[in-house]
């Protein structure tokens, strides 16, 4: 899907304060074109279901004691749709196995952002893909030095799991899939100064 295209997305949580906040960020996501649903009780999940079917619903597992997702899956045959973990607290691990993708309160903006994007398979227009983000040349600047994924993302404050995201837009993007390739470019565009360059021999 393009960056423009709606992703409806319903966010299942009891605490008004976590929902609103989580649907407030959401509404503020960069190029991500993004409807929201609050759901706060079982009832009003169970309608958003019947009637409204979102491509992601973010659920807390504690959700109504525990919420099961598998369940909700035959129930309503939604297995096309995205299920997102909300965590909140201390979770056993098994509680999330039905989940394709998890996020906690401690996420920022890119980390959330670079999640649902991958999960939705969403593309940059056709007009942006010969120019980087800002971001995406710290990183390739970050790359060219010789710094690794985990350097990159504790430098920059970032996970690792965005870091990796960012690398894979800047060669999509670029379609250059060779350190000596990226190393050129950066150079070339005055990203990094060529005596900045980590030259592996």
């Amino acid at each position: 899907m393009k960056s423009h295209d709606v992703i409806n997305v319903a966010v299942a949580e009891t605490s008004m304060i976590v929902r609103s906040g989580l649907i407030s960020v959401l509404r503020h996501l960069p190029d991500l074109n993004i409807q929201t649903l609050e759901i706060s009780s079982t009832e009003g999940l169970h309608l958003c279901m019947e009637s409204h079917r979102p491509d992601i619903l973010i659920v807390n597992p504690m959700f109504d004691g525990w919420f099961n997702v598998e369940e909700l899956k035959q129930q309503y045959n939604v297995h096309e749709m995205k299920f997102i973990s909300l965590i909140c607290t201390v979770v056993d691990s098994n509680v999330l196995k039905g989940y394709d993708e998890s996020i906690n309160l401690f996420d920022n903006i890119e980390t959330l952002s670079a999640k649902i994007s991958l999960m939705m398979n969403v593309e940059e227009d056709d007009g942006d893909t010969d120019s980087l983000s800002q971001r995406e040349k710290e990183i390739l600047g970050c790359v060219v030095k010789g710094m690794t994924n985990k350097e990159i993302a504790e430098k920059l404050y970032i996970s690792v799991h965005t870091v990796i995201t960012h690398r894979r837009n800047i060669t999509r993007k670029l379609q250059v899939h060779s350190a000596a390739g990226l190393t050129i470019y950066a150079i070339v565009n005055k990203l990094v100064d060529i005596s900045e360059v980590k030259m592996k021999l």
